[in-house]
């Protein structure tokens, strides 16, 4: 797609099984081989490596049927997609499943500190990210911004805390569904923010 062309029509029930259905298939590939070892080339490797092996290419070509689809991949996907690549293949690599549960870590932390950054610079980043989809004054996108950068921070705290206190099994469950039904949530709960500072038909004739 050239640059300023919208994105092509997709069915969002496909678009939402594209983005959610890898970390859906991992959930529950791990939790069907997490009591299971597999020996491949003379190395033992539990469920969750081997999850996290099939992980990685699912996830890279729900990225690449999406492109297809739409003839746009998002920055942020393009970020994920090479934090997951690196992190998943030195857990399979290392045989350590703690890479990959960093990799969740370090994620949100780096959103936090990118968009704490623009902050700093008097930017909102997010606006970059989002403006087309939401319209909205500067002074809500800046308000907005410190919000889920705030979100972000605490996601990565919290992962950190879960992946080093609690079971595996625990971590994957959080991760799967705690972590995005939190951040679905602090969108959610925005909508007053985003209808204060909503540009309207009105504020373009002005």
């Amino acid at each position: 797609m050239k640059p300023g062309e919208d994105p092509k029509p997709i069915n969002p029930w496909l678009k939402f099984t594209l983005e959610l259905g890898p970390p859906i298939l991992f959930f529950i590939a791990y939790m069907r081989m997490q009591d299971v070892t597999y020996t491949i080339g003379g190395t033992t490797y539990d469920g969750f490596i081997i999850a996290t092996a099939g992980f990685v290419p699912i996830l890279l070509a729900s990225i690449a049927v999406l492109w297809k689809l739409t003839g746009q991949i998002s920055r942020i996907q393009v970020f994920t997609a090479v934090m997951v690549v690196f992190f998943g293949g030195l857990t399979v690599w290392l045989n350590d499943e703690r890479f990959f549960k960093m990799k969740t870590t370090l994620v949100y932390g780096f959103f936090a500190v990118v968009l704490g950054i623009g902050l700093m610079r008097g930017q909102s980043w997010l606006k970059f990210l989002m403006g087309e989809l939401l319209p909205m004054k500067d002074e809500g996108w800046m308000i907005l911004t410190r919000r889920i950068a705030g979100a972000f921070a605490l996601m990565a705290i919290a992962n950190e805390i879960v992946w080093r206190t609690q079971s595996t099994e625990f971590w994957v469950t959080f991760e799967t569904f705690g972590l995005p039904a939190f951040l679905f949530v602090m969108f959610m709960t925005q909508a007053k923010l985003i209808e204060r500072y909503a540009i309207t038909d009105d504020d373009g004739a002005a």
